[in-house]
């Protein structure tokens, strides 16, 4: 085995079995609380609390350890308004035909249309961007591995501790999302991967009875 610079594993927790057991359970029982929701409150939420859910987003594995991803965290009103009038601008075409019927009525048990409020009345919006190009330096341009699977596990911790915070989140993918790179600010070497708001659910806030549906256990997982 080539040889190469590591350090001890010196911060593994073993629980007892029973306690595992127990802490299983109870993650189980807090993340089927997690709801993806569409009415945001304006109650604001503080900027620290953000940093911290994308500092542990920031600890997902990544291919080579190259972290191909960024986060642009929005607060700003005027950013907001923009990101509104673009993502409505370009979902107005989706809802009108080019996503096809078949998508479209796959959507209509959830109730989702162009119209998207929440842009600008959610305290956060977090743009994701996917890096083709990059390493452990800012300024690195190698080749990323696994970039696609690599920011999606990003993501999907950053949803979990947002949750774990306390808050509510949706993820956005307006198609396409270009324009994105250019509000944000962002280069040709990154490509917008997911939109993410994340606030207080508003006092009306409701859950689409065909989100609270998930496959059986049996449908989802195999034992061999």
């Amino acid at each position: 085995m080539q040889d190469h610079d590591c350090s001890p594993l010196s911060d593994f927790i073993e629980y007892p079995p029973e306690q595992m057991r127990q802490r299983s359970e109870q993650f189980l029982a807090d993340i089927s609380r997690r709801h993806s929701i569409r009415k945001f409150s304006d109650k604001p939420v503080a900027r620290e609390v953000i940093e911290n859910c994308i500092k542990a987003a920031g600890r997902a594995p990544s291919g080579a350890n190259h972290q191909p991803w960024h986060f642009c965290a929005i607060e700003s009103s005027d950013v907001k308004k923009q990101i509104r009038q673009q993502a409505e601008l370009h979902e107005q075409g989706f809802y009108s035909g080019r996503a096809g019927d078949e998508w479209l009525d796959a959507l209509k048990p959830l109730g989702t249309d162009a119209s998207k409020p929440y842009l600008e009345t959610a305290p956060w919006l977090i743009a994701i961007f996917s890096q083709k190009k990059g390493g452990l330096d800012v300024k690195d341009r190698n080749t990323n591995y696994y970039v696609h699977e690599s920011v999606g596990i990003a993501t999907g911790f950053l949803i979990t501790a947002l949750h774990n915070a306390g808050l509510a989140t949706l993820t956005h993918t307006p198609k396409p999302m270009s324009f994105l790179n250019k509000i944000c600010q962002r280069g040709d070497n990154e490509r917008a991967y997911m939109l993410l708001i994340a606030g207080y659910p508003a006092a009306d806030a409701t859950i689409p009875k065909h989100a609270q549906h998930k496959k059986p256990f049996d449908d989802i997982c195999t034992f061999l």
